[in-house]
């Protein structure tokens, strides 16, 4: 294990975890689901503030346009808030990737809006840990690694996106953007654990909406002229279902549509995920589904429409970022704290860096727990603890840490 250099124990010693504290007991307090956009921006103008402190240049990004399947199966725009880049010396020829999410899923109505003590080390908050904690591991992580003359050698940026609980839809553009030519990077959702542990491989999520039309009739006088919309959607949930396999798995969630009792449903719109293992897996179902849909529409006489696809391929874990994996587990272990990982069933935009060929650790951010619940909670000492750990990963990559 290598020990700590003077320079990389001043790092680690320069964190404030007075300030990191009081900026997330704020940033908690405001309300910034998915979807509350009043909400967001104002998250997005806190997070602007606090990040001039860095050199650099910090803009606001409007999001891509992202479309959605209603419950009448039409295709309707779902708008998001702007997301937060900070590009700091954009002409080094070595830079970093660092990234996380100012959204929460906890929505403008939801009951838990309010922060509170759990015990003198947990902070019980809306996204406390997932993850406002790990927005200000970033910033002051990056500001102890400002004061290392190694920093002037290499860039980085920072993104901070307004839609990381819903997929990333509107942001994944500037992801793959920003991720281009980088060396590596460093994502800050909580650790898998609250003990630390890092999340390691992940699987894909795709997420898709299927609307069926069929035609209407009277239930009791025709009903053979009709064609049942819900039936069809049934069954191709039930085939969806027996589609699943080592390396996938399909969860069907929500069939709507229908009329009227006494009246043939001429419209559902079926909506499931799936989470494939590997590209190959997610490439498979697409053929698949493509020959199903065809069956569904041939036995049942019907319109199928498909809509979605895979927003979150497969991480595989390559020899480079296994690198990686090892530089943050040896500096938390000369910090005082060993870590490990595991393979996750989650996804984060993790996955959206590693398809682009970058290594990427993706669970940078605080130690907590309860996440997507009233109970999340952040362990507060975590704070300073992280930024330490990346300011110094940071450093040892700027010196040279091979990957």
């Amino acid at each position: 294990m290598k020990q700590l250099s003077t320079e990389e124990r001043a790092l680690g010693g320069g964190v404030d975890q007075g300030a990191m504290l009081t900026q997330v007991e704020r940033w908690s307090a405001i309300n910034s689901g998915t979807g509350n956009l009043s909400g967001l921006a104002r998250q997005a103008g806190e997070l602007a503030d606090a990040f001039t402190a860095l050199p650099g240049e910090v803009t606001l990004h409007e999001p891509a346009p992202v479309t959605a399947i209603d419950a009448a199966g039409r295709e309707v725009e779902r708008r998001h808030g702007r997301h937060l880049v900070l590009s700091v010396r954009p002409e080094a020829e070595w830079r970093f990737l660092l990234t996380g999410h100012m959204d929460t899923v906890y929505s403008a109505d939801h009951p838990f809006q309010a922060g509170s003590w759990i015990d003198a080390d947990r902070f019980n908050a809306p996204g406390a840990a997932d993850m406002k904690g790990g927005i200000a591991v970033i910033l002051h992580a990056l500001t102890a690694f400002e004061s290392s003359p190694a920093a002037r050698t290499v860039g980085y940026d920072v993104l901070i996106n307004s839609d990381e609980e819903t997929g990333s839809l509107s942001s994944a553009p500037l992801i793959a953007e920003l991720a281009r030519g980088k060396a590596a990077a460093l994502t800050y959702e909580p650790s898998a654990l609250p003990d630390g542990t890092l999340a390691h491989s992940r699987g894909g999520s795709g997420n898709y909406s299927l609307i069926v039309t069929g035609r209407s009739a009277h239930a009791g006088r025709n009903p053979q002229e009709g064609r049942n919309a819900i039936v069809a959607a049934a069954a191709l949930a039930v085939a969806l279902k027996a589609m699943e396999h080592g390396d996938l798995s399909v969860n069907p969630a929500r069939i709507e549509g229908g009329a009227a009792n006494n009246v043939v449903p001429d419209h559902a719109v079926l909506r499931f995920n799936i989470r494939p293992q590997s590209t190959e897996a997610a490439g498979a179902f697409e053929r698949d589904l493509a020959g199903l849909v065809r069956a569904i529409e041939a036995e049942h006489e019907v319109g199928v429409r498909v809509h979605g696809g895979v927003t979150r391929p497969p991480k595989p874990v390559d020899a480079r970022a296994q690198k990686l994996f090892d530089l943050v587990a040896e500096t938390s272990a000369a910090l005082g704290r060993e870590i490990g990982w595991q393979p996750s069933g989650g996804v984060c935009d993790g996955n959206n860096i590693a398809a682009c060929g970058v290594p990427v650790v993706d669970t940078m951010g605080v130690r907590g727990g309860a996440i997507h619940s009233p109970g999340e909670f952040m362990i507060a000492s975590s704070l300073s603890e992280r930024a330490a750990l990346s300011a110094i990963v940071l450093h040892r990559l700027a010196i040279g840490a091979p990957l």
